[in-house]
């Protein structure tokens, strides 16, 4: 296993996630990619008519805002990767769906292993929304190493 892509979100729990996953690539003597999806945030501003006494948002929607929200999570990843102070390391910022978008980098990387955090969600918010961790681990040909984040 030579390329390992380290997912991380803005939970603090993320700091264990790339700490465990990193040790695992200095292990392997691997190229690590740290990665991020930041969401489309452009779709709040959608303006509908009025449907069951809802008339959508009552302010006005900045459409630069999603610039801002990228240059905050590119600094995220770099500040991330400064931290590691280590060699090999690269960072990807995707936007979109967070599942299709790990799925899809891991994918185009040609990532021999996927790391992932596990948040503590109750049962019944698992069984009706899912989670990104199982719908990658569903999708996926490529191993994916799990680092719970729960408090237990």
């Amino acid at each position: 296993m030579k390329k390992v892509l380290i997912t991380l979100d803005y939970n603090p729990n993320s700091e264990k996630v790339v700490k465990m996953g990193y040790e695992l690539a200095q292990l392997m003597q691997a190229e690590v990619c740290l990665f991020h999806v930041l969401s489309e945030v452009r779709y709040y501003g959608m303006q509908y008519e009025p449907f069951m006494g809802y008339e959508g948002y009552a302010f006005p929607v900045d459409y630069k805002i999603q610039e801002e929200f990228v240059k905050v999570a590119q600094d995220y990843l770099d500040k991330t990767k400064a931290h590691l102070k280590g060699n090999n390391i690269s960072t990807h910022l995707a936007e979109g769906d967070t599942a299709n978008m790990i799925l899809e980098y891991a994918e185009e990387w040609q990532a021999d292993l996927i790391v992932m955090g596990t948040h503590s969600h109750g049962t019944l918010e698992k069984i009706f929304l899912g989670t990104v961790a199982s719908s990658v681990m569903e999708h996926t040909k490529i191993p994916v190493y799990m680092v719970p984040t729960g408090e237990k």
